[in-house]
């Protein structure tokens, strides 16, 4: 069937909208992308709803994450409407759509998560069901509720050689393994561009630091780096996961801007590389997608780092800035097949799940 997969990520850049073709199983076509930006504005706010979520005990209501939620599904249904119209087709032509919302608190060690976003209101807005609250049941069973990719990642490298890992680099990084015996492993690694981004919104007056100009003309701070590096987390075997807001920028404050955005991607590029050392085989190649493929600078340092062929999945002929949205778009049809979207080694839960809410027009 067609499907419209809806991603607001952790770097807080915007909404992706992808459409696809498949089956919820080995097949999946893409169809159209479109990417709608957040302007500076909601996407304060939206950091502010964050904050406020991650500061309280539980999931409940609070009136600005709530006013930020009906902005939210506002968006997600201009940025739908702008998909179908790119595609040509019209909604009647798509079977369901996977909403992930935005995270605003991820606390899989107190036993929930949070992803904001009206999953009824969208599905009225189109007479589409609506697939939504992907990762609440994964926490509630005792899993982190993250990563989810893995399963759309596997249906995408089935041709390719094993073993094999594909890298998300958004606001936070994770990574896909899929070894030689089918084995499939997934977990957080750390951060990705999440505190580069914040970086240079606070130091250098831009969104992020694009395509690592500032980063490759500043120097790594060996020592910064060493600290932030030595949190427990990282020790840590899989399956894990964190929250964008475990990290800060504290560590690097007081340096100059290069200099800061430097440290900031070797840190990024180091976390990988620990992750590199969890996994049961060491792999030849990394394959990237997110926004994070973009940075050279990030690029560069995890082939130093990691010691292995570093690639944009791009050159596999997948779209590295689709693939989280149509990896939702993947999973809703899953769920309306029973099919699961998390395992006991993606995310920790005791037994495979499909997990999400459907929500009918």
């Amino acid at each position: 069937m067609l499907a419209i997969g809806l991603m607001s990520g952790t770097s807080r850049d915007g909404i992706d909208a992808a459409m696809i073709e498949t089956d919820g199983e080995g097949q999946a076509q893409a169809i159209e992308f479109h990417a709608m930006p957040y302007d500076d504005g909601f996407r304060l706010r939206l950091a502010e709803a964050c904050t406020r979520a991650m500061a309280m005990k539980t999931q409940g209501f609070e009136p600005l994450i709530a006013s930020v939620e009906a902005e939210l599904t506002e968006r997600h249904v201009q940025a739908v409407a702008d998909l179908l119209g790119r595609s040509g087709h019209i909604a009647e032509d798509v079977g369901v759509i996977g909403f992930h919302g935005h995270t605003v608190a991820h606390r899989p060690e107190w036993g929930w998560t949070w992803q904001i976003g009206d999953g009824a209101g969208l599905a009225g807005a189109f007479g589409i069901p609506v697939v939504a609250d992907l990762r609440s049941a994964d926490v509630a069973a005792g899993g982190q509720g993250a990563p989810l990719m893995p399963v759309y990642h596997r249906a995408l490298a089935e041709g390719l050689e094993k073993p094999a890992v594909v890298l998300n680099l958004g606001g936070v990084a994770n990574i896909t393994f899929i070894g030689s015996d089918g084995t499939l492993i997934a977990f957080d690694t750390g951060m990705a561009s999440g505190l580069i981004d914040n970086w240079m919104q606070l130091q250098g007056n831009a969104a992020y630091d694009a395509g690592g100009a500032c980063a490759v003309v500043g120097q790594v701070d060996e020592e910064r780096l060493a600290a932030m590096m030595a949190d427990p987390w990282f020790d840590l075997p899989p399956p894990k996961s964190i929250d964008r807001e475990q990290f800060s920028i504290d560590a690097v404050k007081g340096l100059n801007l290069e200099d800061g955005a430097a440290t900031l991607t070797a840190f990024t590029a180091a976390a990988v590389a620990r992750a590199i050392d969890h996994l049961p085989e060491r792999p030849t190649a990394i394959h990237v997608g997110g926004g994070g493929r973009h940075n050279g600078a990030l690029m560069a340092m995890l082939t130093r780092q990691t010691g292995v062929a570093v690639m944009s999945v791009d050159e596999l002929g997948w779209d590295g800035d689709a693939l989280e949205a149509q990896g939702f778009a993947y999973m809703a049809v899953r769920h309306l097949k029973g099919l699961p979207i998390s395992f006991p080694g993606t995310t920790g839960t005791p037994t495979p799940m499909t997990g999400g809410v459907l929500f009918r027009p």
